[in-house]
């Protein structure tokens, strides 16, 4: 038996990177998968590689957020899962950053957690009922959200909010009774497409165009020799949405290579 038989999971942000390996890895692990995504060709590629459904889903959008959830009741019978896996980076100072900017990343990486967790409520809820040992909403916060970034103190400030509002849900829905448990998982620099991001700006605020050197300087942060990919955080997730996670709630799992031990 695997270790989601029978389970029914929504991904936010699945077309690529950790998204995309944790609907992969959840699918290999017996889990019925909804990816949700505003990339629909990739999203579509993705869902298609690893007998997934597709759903485009703009976090920022309440109307998406209930049609996402609709579709994996109606396709599925119900939602066990939640990941709430969709985010931005900006990559840029207190004094460079714009309101503009600022709104833009907040209503993803802040708003977008609200919005999935109160509309996936209903069917958590009702799916909790019925499983020995209740649903699970698994938020990807950072190791942003637990120490200070000196590249991007705004992704910080809202990564720091994801934090907080995964032990705050996690204990209303404990008090309620709702037999939901809500954890986060706290990547370090993980090899993917925001990653890139990283290195760029690094590069950028030493003032040189040595994407590289951004690169290798990133890597010495990390004790245990190099970066993360993609399957080194979704196993993380796919842990959590388990029922091996069955006595955790309101935790933060960092996997990080180290980088906070320091």
């Amino acid at each position: 038996m695997n270790r989601l038989d029978g389970k029914v999971a929504l991904i936010s942000g699945a077309a690529r990177g950790i998204g995309a390996a944790t609907a992969r890895l959840m699918a290999e692990a017996g889990a019925a998968v909804v990816i949700g995504d505003v990339l629909d060709d990739r999203g579509r590629e993705t869902a298609a590689g690893c007998g997934a459904h597709y759903v485009h889903l703009d976090v920022t959008r309440e109307d998406d957020w209930n049609a996402a959830v609709a579709s994996a009741v109606k396709g599925f019978g119900g939602l066990d899962i939640l990941v709430n896996n969709a985010g931005l980076f900006l990559g840029k100072g207190i004094e460079e950053a714009s309101l503009e900017e600022w709104h833009q990343l907040a209503a993803v990486n802040l708003t977008g957690v609200f919005l999935g967790t109160k509309y996936a409520l209903p069917a958590l809820r009702e799916r909790a009922r019925h499983s020995a040992h209740g649903s699970a909403i698994v938020n990807l916060a950072s190791v942003a959200g637990l120490v200070g970034s000196q590249l991007d103190p705004l992704y910080s400030m809202t990564k720091g909010g994801v934090t907080l509002f995964t032990k705050s849900a996690a204990l209303e829905f404990a008090r309620k009774g709702y037999r939901i448990r809500v954890n986060s998982v706290h990547p370090g620099l993980i090899d993917t497409d925001m990653g890139q991001q990283t290195f760029v700006s690094r590069a950028r605020n030493l003032a040189t165009n040595d994407i590289d050197a951004a690169r290798q300087a990133a890597l010495t942060r990390h004790p245990i020799g190099r970066l993360g990919q993609p399957e080194d955080i979704a196993k993380g997730i796919v842990f959590l949405a388990s029922d091996d996670a069955a006595f955790m709630t309101g935790s933060a799992l960092v996997v990080d290579g180290g980088s906070t031990a320091q």
